[in-house]
């Protein structure tokens, strides 16, 4: 019998609710070929519910989300109604955290040549790493504090968390992706020169890199990766660092794979339910007019799938958004002329 999984999306606001929508038939015929079945609960939270209701996220409605639920597809958060976007900080930042998603996984895989703005780039090599980027504490806490406030002696503290079983947890976790998708270099990246907070990141780094004898263990400066990342990106395999410079850098490097319309992430944590959405934002402008890029949304659905389990459907995806860039399927933002849903409807043909 095929496996039944139900999913759970939220299609926030802007433009997600549209390359969500786009998205999920592709998701959903990936998985019916690879003998599973997808059962969508879509949520209502987002600025217009919150505008409405004054809910973020309701405690029952994350127990439902907690309990009854195989994974979260969340379209994109950030609209200009709400000012200090606290809706999104609750929806967004408050599941990474009470889930203790504390893997953000971001993959930086070339699909098309030409979508690479690097002149520099050997066609011959892969360009193909990761980001394991911490996703629990850091900078994101939002300890600190707030003295004197608009006057001209105003300070702004903020506290940069790092404890040895969060640390030691996201570094196993790279070498542990590594050794089972045969990578053989992981790269821890901080800025320990500068910063004392960061020496235990590199001797954590360190002890647990002994127990992989077959991986190739280096470090770099946050500076000095990201000069690397755009010198030489085909050299990196795995990159583990903390949070905010895991979301910082791999920004960087969903631009050097052709921009956020086709940057795809996942939070997840093996005993949580994992929380999957595209990287590029809301888009307010863009919002109605049916020219947003579905291939972010399409391949986050493809980690999804990876991630539950279902053999062979994110690869189905990966290849046929492969096609579609190769034939010019492609929205605006790409330099195309085609509508999200019939960028959305090629590919699911295409698989």
């Amino acid at each position: 019998m095929p496996q039944q999984y139900t999913i759970a999306t939220i299609g926030g606001d802007g433009i997600g609710p549209e390359v969500i929508e786009a998205a999920q038939p592709v998701i959903e015929k990936a998985a019916s070929l690879s003998d599973a079945i997808l059962k969508w609960d879509p949520q209502p939270y987002g600025a217009s519910h919150y505008l409405e209701t004054g809910e973020t996220l309701p405690e029952p409605a994350f127990e439902h989300l907690r309990d009854n639920v195989d994974a979260i597809l969340l379209g994109a958060l950030g609209d200009p109604r709400v000012k200090k976007n606290e809706h999104a900080r609750d929806i967004l930042l408050g599941l990474r955290f009470r889930l203790d998603l504390f893997v953000n996984f971001r993959p930086c895989k070339l699909l098309h040549g030409p979508m690479c703005p690097l002149n520099t780039v050997d066609q011959t090599r892969p360009l193909d790493f990761v980001f394991f980027r911490e996703n629990t504490e850091g900078s994101y806490l939002g300890r600190g504090s707030s003295n004197n406030v608009g006057t001209p002696e105003e300070e702004q503290i903020s506290e940069e968390v790092h404890t040895a079983p969060k640390v030691t947890r996201i570094i196993r976790a790279a070498f542990e992706w590594a050794e089972k998708n045969g990578k053989t270099l992981v790269t821890m990246s901080d800025k320990s020169n500068a910063i004392p907070a960061h020496r235990m990141w590199g001797r954590i780094f360190e002890e647990i890199g002994t127990e992989y004898p077959n991986i190739e263990k280096e470090h770099r400066y946050v500076d000095a990766l990201a000069m690397e990342l755009v010198r030489d990106p085909q050299r990196f395999e795995v990159i583990v660092t903390n949070n905010l410079y895991g979301d910082i850098l791999s920004d960087l490097g969903a631009q050097l794979v052709g921009g956020m319309g086709l940057a795809a992430s996942a939070n997840v944590n093996p005993e949580s339910t994992g929380l999957f959405e595209p990287v590029h934002g809301s888009a307010p402008p863009l919002t109605g007019k049916g020219v947003a890029n579905p291939m972010a949304a399409i391949l986050t659905g493809a980690l999804m799938l990876d991630s539950l389990g279902i053999e062979g459907a994110g690869d189905k995806i990966e290849k046929a958004v492969t096609r579609a860039l190769a034939e010019d399927i492609i929205t605006e933002e790409l330099g195309g002329k085609l509508s999200t849903t019939e960028v959305s409807s090629w590919i699911e043909e295409a698989i």
